[in-house]
């Protein structure tokens, strides 16, 4: 059922973002008067879901959710419509406009995707607000992985600065490592100060790490499951963990680490009920698990809670709309260095589509929504032929020389970048294919 749900929330944010793309495309065609004759969600190779007619338009859904079109009369498009080509122009057709306004045109798709990431993002901040957790108020410190202990943290590190820098968001301290090419974290560790200095060498295993450490908390028991190896020993609700084997222990962590390293072994856990000191002896399971989940964090930790008048909603949407923007320009950035090997994290659709929650959740999937908004915009305004950037390069080049690049050569280059868009989603594909088969 999670399957089936990421997947229905993975197609309708496509089909929003494709459909409102094309429509940039097409509602600057229709301004500047030039003929549209398909507007299509999702690709039809072969036979079309639905289609009909209206004026000089077809519109449609294809069967092929990667992505739509819309077919502008006399322009070198994903159609090759090469027969069209060969006749002379016409002058509702795109290219009897002049170069002004076909750019236009070509940007419209790119210009509605940032746009309407902004506008999500401000409707998000109005209706939810924003939460998250200061990095300030780690007051248990952090749980590395262990790429991290590797690069000199410890279980317990407080993150101060980045580069002699605060970050605000404690989710952003990893990003902000990788994306800023970071050279040193600052900690505080058992009253001390120390400051790691972050080797690149690491990058590229980071950069394959589902993560660097996560929030260290003290376990309060939340949760017991039925006929678990927990509820059989007498763990119960709101138990507070003090030792394991006798030694003194108190977070979640450790609870965790104890677990998975003595599996077919018995482990006495001592736990604060009340007033009372108690000890439970647990045979841990094969499966690793005893069967009990950590009380809310928000018993431990000050997250803050921003809210926003629908005013204040819209520069806040704007400011993050741009920190997306900047940051994703920075991942790019990240993956056309080799010596990163950020290419090897490249994902396709089964990457994409696992990136929403498996229950249905409006806040996330808007939030999602905007960031895929964005990544669109930028993936179709690269300089590659056959995207909306080509196109721009190709009339920015007229514009400047004066000369229009020969309708063979647009044909040519949308061909090959046809073939370069085709083998990048084969190899992001790929890797995906090779994740799900190496997990």
């Amino acid at each position: 059922m999670e399957v089936l749900v990421k997947i229905l929330q993975f197609l309708l944010s496509i089909a929003i973002l494709v459909l409102l793309h094309e429509f940039g495309h097409f509602a600057f065609a229709k301004l500047f008067k030039v003929r549209v004759e398909k507007f299509y969600l999702f690709f039809n190779p072969w036979f079309s879901l639905f289609k009909y007619k209206k004026g000089e338009t077809e519109y449609g859904i294809g069967w092929l959710p990667l992505g739509g079109y819309v077919k502008i009369a006399g322009m070198i498009d994903e159609s090759m419509d090469k027969e069209q080509m060969k006749l002379p122009p016409k002058p509702d057709e795109y290219r009897s406009r002049p170069p002004w306004q076909r750019f236009f045109i070509i940007t419209g798709g790119v210009l509605v995707n940032f746009l309407l990431a902004l506008f999500i993002y401000s409707i998000v901040l109005f209706t939810w607000g924003q939460e998250y957790l200061p990095t300030k108020n780690l007051t248990y410190g952090i749980v590395c992985e262990p790429i991290a202990l590797e690069m000199g943290f410890e279980h317990g590190d407080k993150i101060l600065l980045v580069d002699g820098k605060e970050i605000e968001d404690f989710q952003q301290v990893v990003p902000t490592i990788l994306l800023e090419r970071a050279k040193t974290v600052t900690v505080e560790r058992s009253g001390q100060i120390k400051e790691i200095q972050i080797d690149q060498e690491f990058v590229p295993r980071l950069l394959k790490s589902s993560r660097l450490f996560s929030l260290r908390f003290p376990l309060t028991i939340g949760f017991v499951a039925d006929d678990s190896p927990a509820q059989m020993a007498g763990f119960e609700v709101g138990d507070k963990l003090v030792a394991i084997n006798g030694v003194e222990a108190q977070y979640f962590d450790q609870f965790v680490e104890a677990v998975r390293s003595n599996i077919n072994h018995n482990v006495t856990f001592t736990f604060q009920r009340d007033s009372r000191i108690l000890d439970f002896e647990v045979t841990i399971p094969e499966e690793g698990v005893v069967g009990i989940s950590h009380s809310s964090l928000n018993d431990f930790f000050d997250i803050k809670q921003l809210n926003y008048s629908i005013l204040q909603s819209i520069p806040a949407g704007i400011k993050l709309g741009v920190n997306t923007l900047t940051g994703y320009l920075k991942q790019l950035r990240l993956v056309i260095t080799p010596s990163t090997k950020a290419y090897e994290s490249l994902g396709g659709f089964i990457t994409i589509g696992s990136i929403f929650p498996g229950t249905w959740d409006w806040q996330s999937f808007w939030m999602l929504t905007a960031l895929i908004s964005i990544i669109l915009a930028i993936m179709n305004i690269l300089p590659i032929p056959a995207l909306d950037g080509g196109h721009m390069v190709f009339i920015l080049y007229e514009m400047v020389s004066g000369r229009k690049p020969s309708d063979k050569f647009m044909e040519y280059a949308q061909i090959a970048g046809m073939i370069l868009i085709l083998s990048l989603l084969i190899f992001a594909n790929a890797n995906d294919i090779v994740r799900q088969f190496n997990k």
